[in-house]
């Protein structure tokens, strides 16, 4: 195969996608904290590290239904005999404050969760027991200290639980909510604002019909994108649409800049005669850190950030095409908006084997494609219909495959990915 180099991106001032990834990281700040109770704190980011307060468990516990028993035989060394009896002298339920103290030959019939008595040598599942009115005997042979959770023997007293910077899962709530964990210092979320430019975009289905002249019209896909994207992603987000007019974009990022966190434009941020986000943003203070990355799509992408005394805004500039705002989103988008909330880690790349070549071009990029297991290896198949302008093949593609510039990608050669 011949390869093909395409000379689109090729001019002078393109910074790749590792310096965009780095300057997104070193630029952004994260917003201040606030404290909430546990069970409000899904899905936000920890703001100081979690020391456990107590021990897990708290207490010896029971790990079945069963009997606890005290048994002292040298000659049976760490087991109790198959056949042997015991007296049972009481009954302790899970949340029982009831006291016995065992003594050898003795057992008390217990729960799963209750306190283990005094003495007690191990537990006997129900299931191997006899029941002799007052007494039981073993009907299995059973090694000392079985089916007891000891104290402390999850989580020590003084041991860190959570880092800062843990994010505040399902699982995560529930670990910190059973070490008695009930509030915590959490990175506020950001307030997020995007705004679609473009005369071309309809702002309303009432617009466009499907059996009507469509004019200069198009449907707005990237609206509905970054909406559903911020909703997947546990974010609120306003949208709005602005005209591509000078005095239009610079009233809205006079007014915007001090009200949100990140502004999120899709548009408008190219070179043409009626691109005025970039000029408009730096008009109104913001200063830039990047403009253009030498990737495909997306190249024409815009960040900057503003800052007074009291307040701190960041720019993203997307393209309009909506692959490109897809493909940004789930690069830049996310490391932006996980490092505002302390996150600083970069992203999480998986590797896995190519099924097709694919041809060279000037520059980086993300290409949506499937990834599969066949015989315990990871597999990713690109999708047709690439172009950034078309998103129909996001209706099956789970994955963003990041291909090298200037050179084929040969069939079963080894390749890095984002999951979608």
């Amino acid at each position: 195969m011949v390869a093909t180099v395409s000379a689109c991106g090729a001019e002078q001032g393109l910074i790749s996608i590792d310096q965009a990834i780095e300057i997104i990281l070193q630029q952004t700040q994260p917003l201040s904290t606030e404290k909430k109770a546990l069970q409000a704190s899904l899905h936000h980011y920890l703001a100081e590290d979690i020391h456990a307060q107590v021990n897990l468990p708290t207490f010896s516990q029971s790990a079945v239904d069963g009997y606890a028993l005290c048994f002292h035989d040298e000659n049976a060394k760490d087991s109790i005999l198959q056949n042997q009896t015991f007296e049972v002298i009481g009954e302790i339920r899970a949340g029982s404050d009831q006291q016995f103290q065992l003594h050898h030959g003795q057992a008390v019939r217990i729960f799963t969760g209750g306190k283990v008595p005094e003495n007690t040598t191990t537990v006997a599942r129900q299931e191997i027991v006899q029941v002799n009115h007052s007494s039981i005997t073993i009907t299995e042979p059973l090694r000392a200290d079985a089916d007891i959770r000891h104290v402390g023997e999850e989580v020590s007293k003084g041991q860190l639980l959570a880092e800062r910077g843990q994010y505040l899962n399902v699982g995560a709530i529930a670990a910190l909510s059973m070490a008695g964990v009930l509030d915590v210092s959490v990175f506020k979320q950001p307030k997020i604002a995007v705004l679609i430019t473009g005369d071309e975009v309809a702002t309303s289905s009432n617009v466009l019909s499907m059996d009507a002249n469509f004019g200069s019209k198009v449907f707005d896909a990237n609206g509905p994108l970054l909406q559903a994207w911020c909703q997947s992603n546990h974010f609120h987000v306003d949208i709005l649409h602005i005209a591509d007019e000078e005095s239009v974009v610079n009233d809205s990022f006079n007014c915007l800049k001090n009200q949100y966190d990140v502004l999120i434009t899709t548009g408008g941020v190219s070179v043409g005669d009626y691109d005025y986000v970039r000029p408009c943003a730096l008009n109104n203070g913001f200063a830039q850190h990047f403009w253009k990355v030498k990737q495909k799509p997306g190249k024409p992408l815009f960040f900057a950030s503003f800052q007074n005394q009291d307040h701190r805004c960041y720019l993203l500039g997307l393209p309009g095409n909506p692959a490109a705002v897809y493909v940004c989103m789930q690069v830049y988008g996310k490391l932006l908006l996980n490092a505002l909330q302390g996150n600083s880690n970069t992203l999480q790349w998986f590797s896995a084997t190519l099924t097709q070549p694919i041809k060279a071009d000037q520059r980086e990029r993300f290409i949506r494609m499937v990834l599969s297991f066949d015989q315990g290896r990871l597999m990713v198949q690109p999708l047709a219909k690439q172009q950034s302008h078309m998103l129909s093949n996001l209706m099956q593609a789970n994955c963003l495959v990041r291909v090298p510039s200037g050179k084929v990608i040969v069939s079963g050669e080894v390749v890095q990915g984002l999951w979608l």
